[in-house]
């Protein structure tokens, strides 16, 4: 997830507001989103936020950070479109001031200007921001590629990175993602050379393909390919759905007249004539093209003749999934490509070179990617002739004072995630966390039993209740060992007088995770339950 702020004086300014997913052992968590702590703090200060482009980890966080700090968003047209539909799914579109930027326009806030620069993507209406302040001009460059030939719209606006780079960069803060590939990110328009050399080959079979649902160009070029080849197009899959909605409607996805069909209506033309366009292509299990993989989708089954192209390559952490979903499509006879049928958004290091070739920025500070990616751009940096003592290597959190006279890391903020789970934003920390984790790895044993009020006479009980521990039908002679000992060990205890519940559940926690550990070599946890008579 993707977040700076920038603070000259009394004024501060925020850069996108993205969330990140859970990694696996996040039991139950919905989403991750930045902590926000340091902007609730100072939140008179706060001026407003300037989103680079629509994807999630840019935006995502968006409904839930301005609940707390409600100030005005800027961004371009179609990034305030996919903006806008999300704070409607939140009932937000009304307390939220949005306004709609051109390239070239500056806006004046507080101590700063900033001017949206456009740049290329893997989703249009991406921009570049140079941030204006008194200490000098900071360009960041956000999730960025120089393609000079995109599909919709104008390259890159490298005339401006060079004018504002004459003027002179305080700092650049440069997309990483790819910083460890030679080369330049090869153009979208490759993909469809691609997808027209795909079709051509399989005129007599169904082809459904797999991407990302922000990829409006990915998407326009295979309706253009569908349309050429006189086939019928299904969008399927809520997220793809929903940006194709708002990038037509905006128009940015052109779509030809009767080309689009509902998936209902699959079954009025033969599969040769049809394709179907959805989301799945990183393996989520409640994806569309998941649900079909596993033959529970409601609408579209697999078939023996049907092509799948994954347009995508599989994020890190994916990789599991996506082959998965790829077994599971060849288990149905389904033929399959993932090769040669996806490019990146997001620059090479000849591309890297350039930008800063153009802008000649007096520090660098390497973002967006993880260590050893910013790490690769910082050494391109260095192979570019910058002082090894200007590139910054900061960490979430860290504050940089930054001016013409010097750059250093002057104290922390609170930084890192905060849980979304269900309704609940915040209230799932480490402590939680940590007992899901442990219920997960080795399950729960409950005791319960019922003392006598004043006296403390065992009435009944102990009984013994597990869920993930061990299969009781199955562990019966398992089970009738630790109701023994526990019989024992709590007649033990009332014989010797002690009725402090404390001191009890601790005796009981310690002797039935000590028994447990030497049969079974697991921890589950251990919860007593005294009840009071």
């Amino acid at each position: 997830m993707n977040i700076t702020a920038f603070e000259y004086e009394d004024s501060i300014i925020v850069v996108d507001c993205g969330l990140a997913f859970p990694e696996d052992d996040m039991y139950g968590i919905d989403l991750c989103i930045p902590d926000i702590t340091y902007l609730k703090d100072n939140i008179d200060r706060v001026k407003g936020f300037f989103i680079t482009h629509g994807h999630e980890d840019h935006i995502g966080a968006l409904p839930y950070v301005l609940r707390e700090i409600n100030v005005p968003i800027y961004a371009t047209k179609l990034t305030i479109g996919i903006i806008d539909h999300k704070l409607g799914e939140h009932n937000m579109l009304n307390k939220v001031k949005r306004k709609v930027v051109k390239y070239g326009q500056h806006i004046n806030l507080g101590c700063f200007r900033v001017e949206f620069i456009k740049t290329n993507h893997s989703i249009q209406d991406a921009a570049a921001l140079a941030i204006y302040s008194p200490a000098g001009t900071v360009v960041h460059t956000g999730d960025f590629k120089v393609d000079y030939t995109p599909v919709y719209g104008d390259a890159i606006d490298l005339q401006r990175f060079g004018e504002i780079g004459k003027k002179g960069v305080l700092a650049l803060m440069c997309d990483s993602t790819n910083a460890e590939r030679p080369g330049f990110t090869m153009t979208e328009r490759k993909v469809g050379k691609t997808f027209e050399s795909i079709f051509s080959d399989h005129t007599h079979q169904r082809i459904i393909v797999a991407t990302f649902a922000s990829n409006v160009d990915r998407v326009q070029q295979i309706i253009n390919t569908a349309y050429k080849f006189g086939r019928k197009v299904v969008v399927e899959g809520r997220s793809m759905v929903n940006i194709i909605s708002i990038a037509s409607e905006l128009g940015y996805l052109n779509i030809p007249d009767n080309t689009l069909i509902e998936v209902d209506q699959l079954k009025n033309y033969p599969d040769e004539k049809t394709v179907l366009i959805t989301t799945g292509s990183q393996g989520e299990p409640l994806a569309a093209l998941s649900r079909m993989a596993n033959g529970i989708h409601r609408k579209v089954k697999i078939q023996p003749n049907d092509l799948i192209v994954f347009s995508s390559n599989p994020i890190p952490g994916n990789e599991k999934a996506v082959s998965k979903i790829i077994n599971d499509l060849y288990r149905q006879s389904a033929e399959v490509i993932f090769q040669d049928t996806h490019v990146s958004g997001h620059a090479c290091q000849e591309e890297i070179k350039l930008i800063y070739s153009l802008l000649h920025p007096k520090y660098a500070i390497p973002v967006h990617g993880e260590f050893k990616h910013r790490k690769a751009q910082a050494g391109v940096a260095a192979e570019l002739g910058m002082d090894k003592e200007h590139i910054l290597m900061i960490s979430s959190g860290d504050v940089l004072e930054i001016d013409e006279d010097g750059a250093e890391v002057v104290g922390k903020v609170p930084a890192g995630s905060v849980f979304v789970d269900g309704l609940g934003v915040g209230d799932v920390g480490n402590i939680v966390m940590r007992d899901r984790q442990h219920l997960a790895e080795d399950g729960i044993i409950i005791v319960v039993l019922t003392l006598q009020g004043g006296s403390g006479q065992l009435l009944a009980g102990p009984d013994i209740v597990s869920r993930g521990f061990v299969y009781v039908r199955g562990s019966e002679s398992l089970m009738d060992e630790a109701q023994h000992l526990l019989n024992e060990h709590v007649t033990d205890l009332t014989d010797r007088g002690i009725t402090d519940w404390g001191k009890i559940k601790t005796e009981i926690k310690d002797s039935l995770g000590e028994f447990v550990w030497k049969k079974t070599k697991r921890r589950p946890m251990i919860i007593p339950i005294i009840m009071e008579v």
